[in-house]
């Protein structure tokens, strides 16, 4: 028998960190909290960084999970957001390291094929297919429902079957 595994999904940002966490259970999935970590933006980015990872280790140590997954950075036009994401990427691996927990990363577009069926979907469609594949109503900012999305990637990349909702 498959033991019960629950996996940390973080959708990171240096205002609005979505996390949510999920147990996948043989083939099932079922949803176990989410939340947002608002960081104030009138503070230094080292201040910021700092809320954030203090923000994480709470839910580390509020829920214990097995596993964490996160988004990839991709590259835009505007590169100095880039940068300022992949600041807030490494506060968020480095909380993960120091609490030797794993983590795996997925590019945005294949989180919405793995979660839509289409790389290109956008947030209502992910918001959407988040709420129908864990049996619950995510409401409010996308970052929430992203994180599940994420956390609902690592579930079907890395335990390679197919996984049932669970009522």
């Amino acid at each position: 028998m498959n033991a019960c595994k629950k996996i940390l999904g973080i959708d990171p940002g240096l205002i609005n960190t979505g996390w949510g966490i999920i147990s996948l259970n043989g083939n099932s999935l079922s949803h176990i909290d989410h939340g947002l970590i608002k960081v104030r933006t009138d503070i230094d980015l080292a201040e910021r960084l700092l809320l954030i990872s203090k923000g994480l280790t709470e839910i580390l140590s509020n829920y214990n999970p097995d596993e964490c997954s996160i988004e990839k950075t991709f590259v835009n036009n505007n590169a100095l957001s880039s940068l300022k994401l992949g600041h807030a990427r490494g506060a968020i691996l480095l909380t993960m390291a120091r609490y030797n927990l794993r983590c795996f990363e997925y590019a945005p577009n294949q989180i919405k094929k793995s979660v839509v069926g289409r790389g290109h979907a956008d947030k209502t469609q992910i918001a959407h297919m988040v709420s129908i594949l864990l049996s619950k109503k995510i409401e409010g900012v996308s970052d929430v429902s992203d994180a599940l999305a994420i956390a609902i990637t690592h579930a079907y990349q890395n335990h390679n079957r197919i996984v049932q909702v669970t009522q």
